[in-house]
């Protein structure tokens, strides 16, 4: 069950929103095309709470979302720090104050993506193993498969994104994480052998073709690319930007300082320029969660 779902039963679900300019801008900004087509499933059935940030909530209101609904809630522009209460909000131990998610459709020229704040939020979603959303269809498909968990029909309009036998995906751990990933692909090996193609880094593809072999597949069960500080994630970086893979199940470790971090940032950069067919899941739980919400969504 998705954990979307499982939080929904306790209390209404708590989601952090935020958007770049670039897509918050008119009607036909990826908000919108985020919001619109499930404003009113949301209102009906998740019925979320949600935390948006000043100017974020300015365009939604403007535009006519979620005109009568009482969950929408309005923080700081980011200059007044909105953006740092969210995170301070994700972090909270009290469970009816503290995000379940964080939504934040990022432009990759938007530098405020670097500033503190928005590097901290992206850090604590990962220790608190909480999803950090950063790209439309990234954020389209959670929400679909919060509201099918639900008990909403599912839509035909995303169909084409749970068809696994037609996309890519590509699995990364660091050091600390390694484990973790063996785990999770021995945990969802079946799903996750219904994608037309797997990719990896460095030695994180060499122990998941170990793993392949261990369960009778004679050839590699994965590509593997070179490791990530080698050039690894700007292979992936490219690989999302030609729409060659469509998404990245990254386990990160947010507890040591990396040399190669231009690197990561790299692959979120092209993730997000890609953001109409990329999405990037960043910690175990998400991962957990999503494979078995997908796998039921994929009609496994």
């Amino acid at each position: 069950m998705p954990r979307a779902a499982t939080v929904t039963r306790r209390r209404r679900l708590r989601i952090g929103v935020a958007a770049s300019a670039a897509h918050r801008r008119g009607p036909a900004a990826n908000l919108f095309r985020l919001f619109a087509p499930i404003e009113r499933a949301l209102e009906a059935t998740l019925r979320p709470e949600l935390y948006v940030v000043g100017r974020t909530w300015a365009a939604m209101t403007e535009g006519g979302l979620f005109a009568r609904y009482d969950g929408l809630h309005r923080l700081p522009d980011q200059r007044d720090g909105g953006v740092v209460r969210l995170v301070a909000l994700l972090v909270d131990d009290d469970p009816a104050r503290s995000l379940d998610a964080i939504v934040y459709l990022l432009d990759p020229d938007d530098p405020s993506s670097l500033f503190p704040e928005g590097q901290a939020m992206k850090r604590q979603c990962v220790i608190h193993s909480k999803p950090f959303i950063s790209t439309l269809a990234h954020a389209q498909e959670w929400f679909e498969l919060a509201l099918v968990a639900a008990g909403n029909p599912p839509d035909p309009l995303l169909a084409a994104r749970f068809v696994p036998e037609d996309e890519a995906i590509a699995l990364v751990a660091h050091d600390a994480r390694k484990d973790a990933m063996v785990a999770f692909a021995g945990e969802h090996f079946a799903l996750l052998s219904r994608f037309a193609r797997r990719y990896a880094t460095g030695t994180t593809g060499a122990r998941l073709n170990a793993l392949a072999a261990s369960r009778g597949y004679a050839t590699p069960w994965v590509h593997c690319l070179k490791s990530g500080p080698l050039g690894g994630d700007a292979q992936l970086a490219e690989l999302l930007l030609d729409r060659r893979c469509g998404r990245v199940i990254f386990f990160e470790d947010p507890h040591v300082a990396r040399q190669h971090e231009a690197d990561i940032q790299l692959l979120e950069r092209a993730a997000r320029i890609a953001t109409e067919g990329a999405s990037c899941i960043n910690d175990p739980a998400s991962a957990q969660a999503w494979a078995v919400a997908f796998a039921r969504r994929a009609g496994a």
